[in-house]
């Protein structure tokens, strides 16, 4: 999987501790979404708001479906650099997409993506709002 390289996106850099690794030193498999979910946090908060105010404004993104594939370890003490995209948009969800790489952005470490749907405080699907799109640069 490749991420859409038109589409706004941010780049979140992080050290692996101790305390994410095995007991081979290697990142812990579910660490990865750990990972993505921190930036896909700054991507919110790169346009101007945290996820927080996004609830407050009565509108949650809860993950309805979650994917990774691993392609080379990381291991303990590396930097890594994680990529994260809007790649699709539907009327009541849309998926985020992740590139992991080693500190030089030349190994691929893995990719993933969450799929959110766009739900009212009682949990309900409603539509994104417009000025959630625009926030997050959606295409006409």
């Amino acid at each position: 999987m490749s991420c859409d390289t038109t589409s706004p996106e941010t780049w979140y850099e992080h050290f692996i501790s101790y305390g994410e690794t095995d007991t081979m030193g290697v990142l812990y498999y579910a660490e990865y979404l750990h990972l993505f979910e921190r930036a896909r946090s700054q991507f919110i908060r790169e346009r101007g708001m945290s996820y927080a105010e996004v609830e407050r404004r009565g509108f949650l993104l809860p993950i309805r479906e979650a994917q990774c594939r691993y392609r080379s370890p990381a291991r303990y003490d590396d930097c890594i650099a994680l990529r994260c995209v809007i790649s699709n948009w539907n009327r009541a969800s849309l998926k985020f997409s992740y590139e992991m790489f080693d500190k030089d952005r030349r190994i691929l470490l893995a990719t993933g993506m969450t799929e959110h749907a766009c739900v009212n405080p009682q949990g309900r699907p409603v539509r994104i709002p417009l000025w959630l799109k625009d926030m997050f640069g959606a295409e006409a």
